[in-house]
């Protein structure tokens, strides 16, 4: 067995230790999501938490890890009489896959024994490994939306239910969930962000000492796992009896009325939703406090908890930066007080008390960033000043659009978007299970063994069932796609105020591609050629801030930017070639430079249609004389066009046709 790198050794990131910490000695706090960039400790810290865990002591035999003092009435295994045989064993660190499936996470019924013989034989997953232990999911942002809604249900309501065709088990499932991911690579949607209790942003130190730092101990733990961690098995100790102390004070914690009344002001004052804020807070500050080895909650205890706990649950939409105003933190504590106090709070104190890590005074921050733009050269007006150069243009606020869809029924990646077959959704008829049994459709596997029943000597009211005779559902849903926006950024389009609804019709497409669980890309052209602004990626965040910092000027290279967007499909559709693309153009249909960059655009626009790839051209052209060249450009990519206007109108609902359709 690999020794994992001890917790106390983890340079710097106070804050995710504490987080971790604090879920250890009160595992109601909720869990953890560790966000931030790749190479920042995340997997490691989560891993040595483990190792810190005391022993649990469980019902000898018992899959399902029961405590031999409490056991689980509903247990599988059980009943369990206490007390009765026992052993002890270290807590568990169960990682679940990104790719896993959801019997894997719930555990699974033998259908086949369910039908004939009318037992539960069921099989454990990684939900009943965790009883009592820590639950791991690395990049939870890629996993599965049903499978993530799984697993918080489970740790909000501490069992596991497993429902098939009228056979029921339920389980006990009481973990610390911790979850890590790079934003870079998507989000969560903000309702599950906020059923995870706390939320840390790491990043790595800018700090040349602490860099050094982190090198020299990773290399000498590399050189000697077992002997640099024998080096720090004086700290580990202390930890895990600070741990064990801190969960037996916890119930002796007062949590005071002032402390109360400062947690439902903070929460109220950041306009957080619904009340699970207000509860996590307090648990938090509870958990802090008995950290401290404390009996009550102070003011300080409020405000990590605030740091700690609110953040994630202040995002609106996904353009929002996480993070919270700790000057308006402090005024509101200020403010509200508590008077059953025992100590004055510490507004500006390190947080978690007693010699626990103390969080940065520094949040994320923000702000716009933009390339200076080059003059247009298409006629168009150009912004005042001395430069010649055009400002950088702010988007419009985005709106609700409605649905494009591909046509057709794909196998994609689960999502909202597109028709889809998917193992969720609804039951659209049967065939024979390839492989292991999933979903069972039961009244065809009932009408495939009827006929049977005399030759295989039915005698009793019981079906005799074989395996020949399973049927496995098929299913309909929904898969989310690739949208590739292919956005001209020429001088016919550097109106400030033409480019400013561009940029919100955009934005608002691409809030639409994050609700759906879409990735997304980003191809641009002006000038002589085009370029991809951003790769195929599941970060809505990343192609809004392209898109801010777009520039925009020169001519209009047309050909070039649907050449390079065909490109981008063609690689993309070696690396997934079951996610279905759909084409955002959004231009005004106009081709400049080159010879006969008309002709050349309408060649490159029928590269898309005769690969049947959806495609809608977003008609970016204004004034009172209009060419009609977008929607040309529609009909040689065998799409449809769309105003920007009618974006917000009823009448986008089927504005993709079927390609397969029109090619016949």
């Amino acid at each position: 067995m690999t020794t994992p790198f001890p917790f106390t050794a983890v340079v710097g990131q106070d804050d995710l230790r504490l987080a971790l910490l604090l879920n250890a000695v009160s595992p109601a706090v909720g869990g953890v999501l560790v966000r931030g960039e790749k190479g920042t400790a995340k997997s490691t810290a989560v891993r040595a938490l483990s190792v810190l865990l005391p022993t649990v002591d469980v019902v000898a035999g018992c899959r399902f890890s029961c405590d031999p003092d409490a056991p689980d009435p509903a247990c599988p295994d059980g009943p369990h009489t206490p007390p009765g045989d026992f052993e002890t064993r270290p807590a568990r660190m169960v990682e679940l896959p990104v790719g896993a499936s959801e019997d894997r996470l719930v555990g699974a019924l033998d259908i086949e024994r369910a039908l004939a013989e009318g037992v539960k034989a069921f099989e454990p997953g990684l939900l009943a490994d965790a009883h009592r232990g820590i639950l791991y999911v690395d990049e939870v942002n890629l996993l599965h939306d049903h499978l993530v809604d799984l697993l918080l249900d489970a740790a909000a309501m501490g069992a596991s239910y497993v429902e098939r065709e009228g056979v029921s088990v339920r389980h006990a499932a009481k973990f610390l969930l911790v979850g890590t991911m790079n934003p870079e690579e998507g989000e969560l949607r903000p309702q599950l962000l906020d059923r995870f209790g706390l939320t840390v942003e790491v990043a790595a130190s800018r700090e040349p000492d602490q860099r050094v730092e982190v090198v020299r101990r990773r290399l000498a733990y590399d050189d000697d796992p077992a002997g640099f961690a024998a080096r720090w098995d004086g700290e580990e100790t202390a930890v895990r009896q600070r741990i064990v102390a801190a969960r037996s004070l916890l119930p002796s914690v007062r949590l005071g009325d002032g402390a109360l009344r400062q947690i439902a002001a903070t929460c109220a004052a950041f306009e957080v939703d619904g009340m699970r804020a207000d509860i996590v807070m307090a648990r938090t500050a509870t958990a802090l406090a008995a950290w401290a080895g404390r009996t009550d909650v102070l003011a300080e205890d409020v405000r990590q908890a605030a740091l700690l706990a609110l953040p994630h649950r202040r995002r609106r939409n996904p353009f929002d930066a996480p993070g919270l105003d700790e000057d308006k933190l402090d005024r509101t504590l200020e403010e509200f007080s508590g008077e059953d106090e025992d100590e004055d709070p510490d507004p500006d104190g390190p947080g978690g008390g007693g010699g626990g890590p103390a969080p940065d005074d520094g949040g994320p921050q923000g702000g716009d960033t933009g390339a200076r733009p080059e003059a247009g050269e298409d006629g168009e007006p150009q912004a005042s000043g001395g430069s010649g150069e055009q400002a950088p243009t702010r988007a419009a606020e985005p709106f609700r659009t409605k649905v494009l869809t591909v046509p057709g029924i794909g196998a994609g990646a689960a999502g909202r978007r597109s028709r889809a077959r998917t193992e969720h959704g609804r039951t659209t008829g049967a065939r024979r299970p390839r492989g292991a049994l999933t979903k069972l459709h039961l009244a065809a596997t009932v009408q495939a063994a009827a006929p049977h029943q005399r030759a295989r000597g039915r005698s009793g009211p019981g079906l005799v069932l074989r395996r020949d005779d399973l049927r496995q559902a098929t299913r309909e849903g929904r898969e989310g796609n690739l949208v590739l926006f292919v956005v001209d950024a020429s001088g016919s389009m550097a109106a400030r105020q033409r480019m400013s609804a561009v940029k919100g019709a955009v934005l608002s497409l691409l809030l639409d591609a994050y609700q759906r669980r879409d990735k997304v890309g980003l191809v641009t052209f002006r000038g002589s050629a085009a370029e991809v602004a951003l790769p195929p990626t599941s970060s809505v965040d990343a192609a809004a801030a392209r898109l801010e910092a777009l520039p925009t000027g020169g001519r209009t290279p047309l050909a070039a930017g649907l050449l390079k967007a065909h490109e981008v499909l063609r690689v993309e559709r070696l690396r997934d070639p079951a996610r279905r693309a759909l084409v955002v153009v959004v231009t005004d249909g106009r081709a400049t430079g080159g010879p006969e960059p008309v002709a050349l655009a309408g060649r490159a626009a029928r590269l898309f249609a005769a690969d049947g790839v959806a495609a809608v051209v977003v008609d970016c052209e204004s004034g009172p004389v209009r060419l009609g060249l977008a929607g040309e450009l529609a009909g040689e990519l065998g799409g449809a066009a769309v105003t920007l206007d009618a974006l917000r109108a009823d009448s986008i609902a089927g504005l993709v046709k079927d390609v397969q359709r029109r090619a016949a």
